[in-house]
This record gives C-alpha cells, structure tokens and sequence, in this order.
C-alpha cells in the first residue's frame, strides 16, 4: 500500500502541473488575461494546481508527526480533486453555455489536454482518498522501503 499511495501523490501532483501550466498557458498566450472573471479564474486555477502539487509532494511524512501529514496529504487531495473537478464542469459548461459571459469553442489540443489532465488528476486523487480512509500506515508515510 505504501508504493501506490506514493504512485498514487506523484501521480495526482503530476496531473495538477499540467493542469496549472495549461490554465497558465491560455491565460498569458492565448490572452484569457483580457477576459472578464475567467481570466482571474484562470490564474487562480493555475496558482491553486500548482500549489496543491508541491503539498502532494512534499515530505511530510519525514516533516511532521503522522497523524498531522496524513490530514496535510488528505487536504491536499481533496483540494486538489475539487478543484479540477470544478475546472472540468466549469469548461463543459462554457462548452454549452455562457459561463461568466463566456463560452469556449470547439475541443482544441489545449482543451484537450485540460480535459485529460484534469481526469487523471480526478481518478488518481480520488484513490489516494479512499486509500486514505481505509487506514492502514496512511497517506503520508512515503518514506523509502530499506
């Protein structure tokens, strides 16, 4: 259990990069900058993936007593899985509809990849979760197998 809950962080952290860089990417090249809400949105999510991907992987299991790096590493994943979750309804949405005055158009590779990042990082933080809840050593201890 304790190497897929640390495929499962690397995993999870991986996908929140690419979802950061991709949301990063249409606000400073395509100009989603210019667009009222989303762009800030934008920004937000590409602060907040990035952000929660450096938690996924950070050492706590080394830093801090179990107990309190097994609730940081559950924090992390929850966060993490909310917010491509709401990342992913949020452009099926503007796919259909008007979304803070805007609608995206057409599946792009950068809507692709948006779309595919945001699902691994949804299954893989998911997992971790459930993992985390069925007890065991818990979420946290990453440390090597010696």
């Amino acid at each position: 259990m304790q190497r897929t809950v640390l495929y499962l962080r690397v995993v999870g952290a991986l996908a929140l990069f690419v979802v950061a860089a991709d949301h990063l990417y249409e606000y400073y090249v395509d100009h989603y900058s210019a667009i009222p809400t989303i762009g800030p949105l934008f920004l937000l999510n590409g602060i907040g993936a990035t952000a929660l991907g450096l938690m996924l992987l950070a050492p706590v299991g080394w830093l801090l007593p179990q107990r309190l790096a097994a609730g940081a590493v559950a924090l992390a994943s929850a966060a993490g899985l909310a917010l491509a979750a709401s990342a992913l309804v949020g452009l099926f949405v503007s796919e259909t509809e008007p979304l803070f005055g805007f609608m995206e158009s057409g599946y792009r590779p950068v809507v692709a990849v948006a779309i595919g990042s945001e699902a691994v990082a949804i299954v893989a933080l998911a997992m971790l979760l459930v993992l985390s809840r069925r007890g065991g050593r818990g979420p946290s201890d990453v440390r090597p197998a010696v």
